[in-house]
């Protein structure tokens, strides 16, 4: 067997899918920059534009306050822009200096060049579609989250240009729709939601008429209602290639998620310690890291 090289395993915090206030996303990023052992910190509201007017004005403090603590602040722009306005937004973040996270293939042409990660509203499933991206800047590839471990890591060892990215942690982002399922689930059209996404910080859960856990929804967006925990050891990490994992925001103690993740990381907690630990805070859902397995997403397995 080839020898395995260890390389630093680094830790990155996706962008808030959820509706907070601005002070309340002040409050996290200023604690993220303070506390989380992460190495990069995404920014910006992926989901809905009409929440933009909101959380907008909270970004230029909060990446100040993210950059004076040492973190990369990475761009992130809507997974689905629609509207006029949106599309100027995706361009304006598109023409930034900073790393932008492109979460809509219409942001290509607006990044010029310059180099960009993907997240995991791209479908990215095989080589060819990597190495597209990788041609036009991509410098980190976040796949889709049905993708297994197996599969990621093989095309992270067929696209050495580029970093590969596991969604590791939080409610997975399964789909994104035109309409509102918080709207409608308050009688509201679209048009005129009154935001009620807001009273869900983590999402709201969705149970079949079997009272079965089904889904989680959050807005226009679809996402699972367990909460994705997977552990790998540093060495299976190693022997994909791959050197990024991603911890999605959710209202339990992300700077708790972050630090178990850098133990387990730096190999100083094993997986089921970890797993463990994660199960001990207040989560939205039950553990669950079946996708990564070539499993059902709902399920829970052994970690490798």
């Amino acid at each position: 067997m080839p020898e395995i090289v260890r390389t630093e395993t680094m830790l990155t915090l996706g962008p808030v899918f959820f509706h907070w206030s601005p002070d309340r996303l002040l409050d996290f990023y200023r604690r993220i920059a303070d506390e989380a052992p992460v190495e990069r910190v995404h920014i910006g509201e992926v989901v809905c534009g009409k929440r933009m007017p909101f959380s907008d004005p909270a970004w230029p403090a909060a990446i100040e306050r993210l950059e004076r603590g040492g973190k990369q602040v990475i761009l992130s722009t809507l997974a689905a822009p629609a509207t006029v306005r949106e599309r100027k937004s995706l361009e304006d973040i598109c023409g930034d200096e900073r790393l932008v996270e492109i979460n809509d293939v219409s942001g290509l042409p607006s990044r010029s060049g310059k180099a960009f990660v993907t997240g995991p509203f791209i479908n990215v499933y095989n080589e060819a579609s990597a190495k597209f991206l990788i041609r036009f800047g991509a410098q980190t590839i976040c796949p889709p989250v049905e993708l297994s471990f197996a599969a990621v890591g093989a095309m992270s060892v067929k696209c050495p240009e580029a970093e590969f990215e596991i969604f590791a942690f939080g409610r997975l982002p399964l789909a994104l729709s035109g309409r509102c399922y918080h709207a409608r689930i308050h009688g509201l059209h679209k048009d005129s939601c009154q935001f009620t996404c807001e009273r869900d910080p983590d999402g709201l859960a969705v149970d079949t008429l079997d009272d079965q856990q089904f889904l989680a929804v959050n807005g226009v967006q679809t996402l699972s209602n367990q909460v994705q925990a997977f552990c790998p050891a540093p060495d299976a990490l190693a022997s994909k290639g791959i050197r990024r994992l991603r911890l999605s925001p959710q209202t339990c103690d992300m700077v708790e998620v972050a630090r178990i993740y850098r133990r387990l990381a730096d190999g100083r907690e094993e997986p089921e310690d970890a797993r463990f630990a994660l199960s001990c805070l207040d989560l939205p859902g039950t553990l669950v890291d079946g996708y990564a397995h070539a499993r059902p997403g709902w399920q829970a397995t052994a970690v490798p």
